[in-house]
């Protein structure tokens, strides 16, 4: 090979190896404030040079789910999933015809079925939950979320997931970060998809639970579901969810209202550099707006109250806006 030739390749080779170096690892966030905090947090923690270096094992990410991950409005997945199994199992119990919130659910009576509060939704759940083994179940769900499209979107709830959400969890895990779902939501309603969707697999997500009992039926060992809760994942007890079934404070928090405070307080009380961010809400255009923060429309789905905002502010939380921090919402 001529001397100018090896020359050649060698510049060449040095450009692409400098190029792929500057790869942008969240191509879908416009630059500003949370995009640059999120990059710098990853390159100080993982640098064995750096005072805030985070050994891989100590290296824990927990994510929200609705309204962080993937859209929760105008009502959140699960509820949508529990309303359609009432209408399908309906034929069966000719007495909700005439009892509520059954009732309500049966006559698109949104009004009645709100005003039955947490204990009608309790009652929905009970129904539409449990009575079953868990493989059961773990069935129901994967054939409803194949088949179901929100009503806004016309699409699939497993494409609304957020582009650029999924991007930080690819750039955390290449980062040897151990990424998990720590959500409001049942723990085995989300189990059956999240690898498929966030490549975050069934043991790396928490959730809320209803109790499970181990039973022998016709000579095979089954878990049936039983109709009552066992654990609400959600506001102060996402931090004890986390210590259940995580056993490490995550280094890095990302929610998106008030019933995540409480994990990215908890994590911000850890030592050493830690990463706490919420998702705001304010793109009415390509999905929705809502809080009551910073004069939003207010909400009873995924609140972000104004002192919540507030809190973020003083603490130096990251607040992700997504009409302006996101170059896109959805994949393609």
């Amino acid at each position: 090979m001529r001397p100018t030739t090896f020359l050649a390749l060698g510049f060449t080779t040095a450009l692409a190896a400098q190029a792929w170096g500057q790869t942008d690892p969240l191509p879908s966030w416009n630059d500003g404030d949370t995009k640059t905090a999120i990059v710098e947090f990853v390159e100080t923690v993982t640098n064995e040079s750096s005072e805030d270096f985070v050994p891989a094992p100590e290296r824990i990410a927990t994510f929200d789910n609705d309204g962080t991950l993937w859209v929760e409005h105008p009502v959140y997945t699960q509820l949508v999933f529990a309303l359609d199994r009432v209408k399908e199992m309906a034929p069966d119990h000719p007495e909700w015809k005439d009892t509520q919130p059954f009732k309500a659910v049966l006559e698109g009576d949104m009004e009645a079925l709100a005003a039955s509060g947490e204990k009608g939704l309790t009652e929905i759940i009970a129904a539409t939950h449990a009575g079953m083994s868990t493989a059961d179940f773990e069935t129901i769900v994967t054939d409803w979320i194949a088949k179901a499209k929100h009503p806004k979107f016309d699409r699939p709830y497993t494409e609304l997931v957020y582009q650029p959400m999924l991007e930080v969890i690819d750039y955390l895990q290449a980062n040897d970060f151990k990424t998990f779902i720590v959500s409001g939501g049942g723990i085995e309603f989300m189990r059956p998809w999240t690898e498929t969707v966030y490549g975050i697999p069934p043991e790396q997500v928490v959730g809320s639970s209803i109790k499970t009992e181990y039973k022998v039926v016709d000579g095979t060992p089954v878990l049936m579901r039983e109709a009552a809760i066992d654990f609400i994942d959600d506001k102060a007890g996402k931090p004890v969810g986390i210590n259940s079934h995580i056993g490490r404070r995550p280094i890095a928090a990302f929610g998106n209202s008030a019933g995540d405070r409480e994990m990215l307080e908890w994590t911000g009380a850890g030592e050493g550099a830690t990463l706490k961010v919420l998702v705001f809400h304010d793109d009415a255009d390509r999905e929705y707006a809502y809080g009551p923060a910073d004069g939003q429309p207010d909400t009873k789905i995924g609140t972000f109250p104004q002192d919540l905002m507030d809190e973020a502010k003083q603490k130096g939380w990251n607040v992700i806006s997504m009409r302006d921090d996101w170059a896109k919402v959805f994949p393609e």
